[in-house]
């Protein structure tokens, strides 16, 4: 019964990780383009390019406003671990010896 449960968590982690990269490819690829009728962009007009964003600042942005893309890995590979401890790969080993310990003279 603990391999099924393994599994099932194992595949639902996988399904997460693919879907919330698959989310942050889809917004990476670039829109398609607009009907030949409709108004060109002109060289000299900036106005809709963004300044160059530093790492750091993207790196802290997405720890503090996750997307919802993020939010699936992250539970994703959270699933993933509870797969590998429920399967055995993973393993604690909590204990305690007691006793009195041998008298140093």
């Amino acid at each position: 019964m603990r391999d099924w449960i393994a599994v099932i968590i194992a595949v639902l982690g996988v399904l997460l990780v693919l879907a919330g990269a698959t989310l942050i490819l889809l917004r990476a690829l670039p829109a398609r383009p607009a009907p030949a009728a409709g108004p060109s962009l002109d060289e000299s007009d900036t106005s809709d390019l963004s300044p160059a964003v530093p790492v750091g600042a993207r790196i802290s942005s997405a720890w503090k406003e996750p997307t919802a893309a993020d939010r699936l890995i992250f539970w994703g590979v959270i699933l993933l671990v509870l797969a590998a401890i429920a399967a055995g790969a993973i393993t604690f080993n909590l204990g305690a010896a007691g006793g009195a310990t041998p008298a140093t003279r």
